[in-house]
């Protein structure tokens, strides 16, 4: 979850809101790679979940990361809740899952080396304390009651929202784990394809990327259970959004998508002000009951812009968050899948013609179907598996006209990044494939088998 935004000044009309998205628009020599990435972190001896503070907890990990890493801390309400260091951040998801939002980065082999040493750091501090972390897609055997909430003014406030307006908000919050990938656009015409090609694809990467075949100690039917969460979250705020494919979409139909989003408050002083279920329209008039008279600055509309959870997410860039956590090798390949999809015009032009055809329909029902089967789903004539092969092949052409070097000049391109995904298409199978596998085998239905095998 995002921390508050600051630097805005007031909204005196509505064409600061588009203006506000316009201002990402860069050129493509500055376009940049921001991963981020979910993790739960757990007490090695039972297996439970970190509470907030103690000995073995969030937050002996955030002060060992300050203390024997660099990091300059983050305090909400006198509780250190964040990191901060270089243009990165380390921040709390609502049930403790402890996130790196990574610096700008150019390069894949740069943001693999930024993965690869926040992991190392955490392994640090967690192996002085007894504490380990895992990546999966959501909390395999952890129940409701088992998982405290941070102390974050947001996640009070959104966590008794959640219970009135969906049935797994409070799963999503305490319970799952992505893995994202933030991308620059150079225009408006550029977003507008960037963005129709990350929602029409968002399934595939929900289908690669799914590692959450269980939860509450068993097999639950699913091979993404995180994206069954998200489906069935607040439909005010996620989805696929079929309007972003209308003729005409643009910064401003985006404005208008998200003023109609409800509230979930308004940061002053420190504090966050209940405005659950309030109108963003209602403050631009003055007229937001939760601050009567006042109107928003632009850093309330980016805070608001940060509420709103469909599969792909515009701010002053794009987000994509179709994929579950997963183990490191997967943490470098999303943004490397993305890339060389997004950052070679060849290759998202050959994505575009893919999906240009789908309707609301179809790409609704892949997102379902990927949740469910993964590679093996097929909605009509579409097979997942098939068109995982196919966006990897564009992608990996991609990265290869993009021709990023790495290790001084050693590695000729990003290409490598995409070998996980190369080797579960070959395979026919995802983690969550992998995981089904051992816990009907060697597993023998043991799921504790999964912290030894899989955490980092």
């Amino acid at each position: 979850m995002s921390i508050p935004q600051s630097g805005g000044g007031p909204i005196e009309s509505r064409a600061q809101l588009a203006e506000y998205l316009e201002a990402g628009c860069k050129p493509k020599s500055d376009w940049r790679i921001g991963t981020e990435h979910e993790k739960f972190g757990y007490c090695r001896d039972s297996l439970k979940p970190l509470p907030y503070a103690g000995d073995r907890s969030i937050l002996a990990v955030l002060e060992g990361l300050r203390d024997a890493h660099g990091w300059d801390p983050l305090i909400e309400g006198g509780n250190l809740i964040g990191l901060t260091k270089g243009g990165a951040n380390i921040s709390l998801e609502p049930g403790g899952q402890l996130e790196l939002s990574g610096a700008p980065l150019e390069t894949i082999h740069e943001t693999c080396d930024e993965v690869n040493s926040h992991l190392a750091q955490v392994k640090d501090i967690s192996d002085k304390i007894g504490v380990g972390f895992i990546g999966l897609g959501a909390s395999p055997d952890w129940m409701h009651e088992d998982m405290p909430l941070m102390p974050k003014g947001r996640y009070k406030l959104m966590d008794a929202y959640m219970q009135k307006v969906g049935t797994a908000g409070r799963i999503m919050m305490r319970r799952t784990c992505t893995v994202q990938v933030n991308l620059d656009f150079g225009s408006e015409p550029d977003m507008v394809q960037k963005m129709r090609v990350a929602l029409a694809l968002q399934p595939v990467a929900t289908a690669l990327f799914a590692s959450s075949p269980f939860f509450e100690g068993k097999p639950n039917g699913y091979k993404s259970w995180r994206s069954w969460v998200w489906r069935n979250l607040d439909d005010d705020r996620t989805g696929m959004l079929p309007f972003v494919f209308d003729d005409g979409f643009g910064f401003d139909a985006w404005v208008d998508y998200a003023l109609d989003v409800p509230m979930y408050f308004v940061y002053r002083d420190g504090k966050y002000i209940d405005a659950l279920g309030q109108s963003f329209r209602d403050f631009m008039d003055g007229k937001l009951p939760a601050l009567p008279g006042e109107t928003p600055t632009l850093s309330d509309w980016a805070d608001h812009l940060t509420t709103i959870f469909p599969e792909a997410r515009l701010k002053k860039f794009i987000e994509t968050r179709g994929a579950d956590g997963g183990p490191w090798r997967r943490l470098c390949a999303l943004p490397a899948y993305w890339v060389g999809l997004m950052y070679d015009q060849t290759a998202l032009d050959g994505a575009w013609d893919l999906v240009k055809d789908w309707d609301a329909e179809t790409r609704d029902a892949l997102r379902v179907a990927a949740g469910k089967e993964g590679l093996q789903a097929k909605v009509g004539s579409l097979s997942l598996h098939d068109l995982a092969r196919e966006t990897v092949a564009l992608s990996e052409a991609g990265l290869k006209a993009r021709a990023r070097t790495g290790a001084g000049g050693l590695i000729p391109d990003e290409t490598h990044f995409l070998d996980t995904l190369k080797e579960s298409i070959e395979a026919g199978q995802v983690q969550a494939d992998e995981m089904l596998t051992q816990y009907h085998g060697e597993w023998n239905g043991d799921l504790t088998r999964v912290y030894s095998d899989y955490s980092y």
